[in-house]
């Protein structure tokens, strides 16, 4: 039977007797006395049994109940100010669903690789559920923002016949008869479709990335949000972008602060996360690398590094724009004053998070996104129906992607994104 309370409905039930399900997160005993500590997925509860309350059989189950055995304990909800959650119950009747035996997760310190081999189980433990717990409220943070602005959601395909950014991290697959195909790299260039038909849109959705990197801010899957707005240039892109960051992070405060603190996170620099955010061209990213020393050669991408060293100098997430148009993708637009310059932005997490959101105004003349393909050397075959954007009523416009798992690590404060979702993928692990 389903549980009709739960932890998290206990303050309607001081007083009252209850009966609650879930899994025994820890124990201990006091003589007569055992402290049974539920968890049932929407809190922690301690459960005291007094020997002299219970039956002798209950007072024997509760003496074996294992760590991570699923149970049903009945008794009174009493406050207790010093207990997890503020309330405590006084337990007279508990019964064992199933014995957990020899849980391999203990207290006791455990290796990262040990711990996602059993990412199944790693789960369950308290860091990992807070952790899930504010990715599911950013989740909903995001929707909430563009659904009150009125955006439609747009879904692209995952399988594709062609790459968004070119074709060397691509996850190649054979489609029956008709050749190759490849995991989505992003829902852009769907997503422009979706703005000349419907104005505002936005795609959400798993992503793919079969880029060979091994650092703290890579994954093959990941998932990632991209709005597209048509009329918008790269200054609607970018306050937009401020707007949509400054949400994510207040929301997640006001709802998810306990959660927060579990993580262990220093609150106060997300407080600071409010508009305006400062902005700086490329020209003046690279300025703050010569001061520091960074050996950089203007034209190059920034790196992980050097986006590191720029942030350290912001509290607030930076926005840099006006990328060199050589090392951004064929699709954006380019500065009307400065043709080798792109309308581009990406949006640097401060504390060393690194990008969490790239974007652009988009090239809307079909002669020069010609230019662009044949420079680029893409099938321009493969592109007619995105031509074809431009060759029937092209607007401006312009349009962002913000990566869910660097966000959900940035605001977390984790230091490895791997923790940000459910099972991550990477160049060396695909399992559990």
């Amino acid at each position: 039977m389903k549980p009709e309370i739960y932890i998290k409905d206990l303050g309607n039930y001081v007083g009252k007797e209850v009966t609650l399900q879930g899994w025994l997160y820890n124990k201990r005993s006091s003589g007569k006395v055992k402290f049974l500590i539920l968890r049932d997925g929407t809190g922690y509860l301690q459960c005291v049994v007094f020997k002299g309350n219970v039956s002798p059989e209950v007072f024997e189950i509760s003496d074996k109940i294992t760590q991570e055995s699923s149970f049903a304990v009945t008794g009174k909800v009493k406050e207790e100010p010093r207990a997890p959650g503020g309330y405590e119950l006084d337990a007279f009747d508990v019964k064992l669903i199933s014995l957990s035996r020899d849980y391999p997760i203990t207290p006791k310190e455990h290796g990262i690789e040990f711990l996602i081999d059993h990412r199944h189980l790693w789960v369950r433990s308290k860091k990992q559920v807070a952790i899930l717990k504010v990715r599911h409220r950013i989740v909903k943070a995001i929707r909430d923002f563009f659904d009150e602005r009125g955006f439609t959601l747009f879904d692209p395909p995952i399988i594709t016949p062609n790459a968004s950014e070119g074709t060397s991290t691509l996850f190649e697959m054979e489609y029956f008869d008709l050749g190759k195909a490849y995991l989505t790299q992003s829902g852009q260039l769907y997503a422009e479709a979706g703005a000349l038909a419907l104005g505002k849109v936005y795609t959400f959705g798993p992503t793919f990335r079969a880029e060979k990197s091994k650092t703290r801010r890579h994954l093959t899957e990941f998932w990632m949000v991209e709005p597209e707005m048509a009329f918008y240039d790269l200054d609607d892109d970018m306050d937009l972008a401020e707007e949509f960051i400054e949400y994510i992070v207040q929301t997640v405060l006001a709802d998810r602060r306990a959660e927060l603190e579990i993580l262990g996170r220093d609150i106060s620099k997300l407080e600071k996360i409010k508009r305006p955010f400062p902005r700086i061209s490329y020209d003046e990213g690279v300025e703050i690398l010569k001061k520091k020393g960074a050996d950089f050669t203007w034209g190059d991408d920034f790196g992980g590094a050097d986006e590191t060293l720029i942030s350290e100098d912001f509290e607030k997430p930076v926005m840099i724009h006006r990328y060199p148009a050589a090392v951004k993708a064929f699709y954006m637009k380019r500065d009307p004053e400065n043709d080798k310059l792109a309308l581009a932005v990406d949006v640097l997490a401060p504390e060393g998070y690194g990008e969490i959101i790239g974007g652009s105004q988009r090239e809307d003349d079909l002669d020069v996104l010609l230019e662009r393909i044949k420079e680029h050397n893409l099938p321009q075959e493969y592109f007619e129906w995105y031509l074809d954007l431009r060759r029937y009523g092209s607007v401006p416009h312009s349009g962002f992607g913000l990566g869910l798992e660097r966000t959900v690590g940035w605001i977390c404060g984790l230091e490895h994104v791997r923790e940000t979702i459910p099972f991550p993928r990477m160049i060396y692990r695909n399992t559990p």
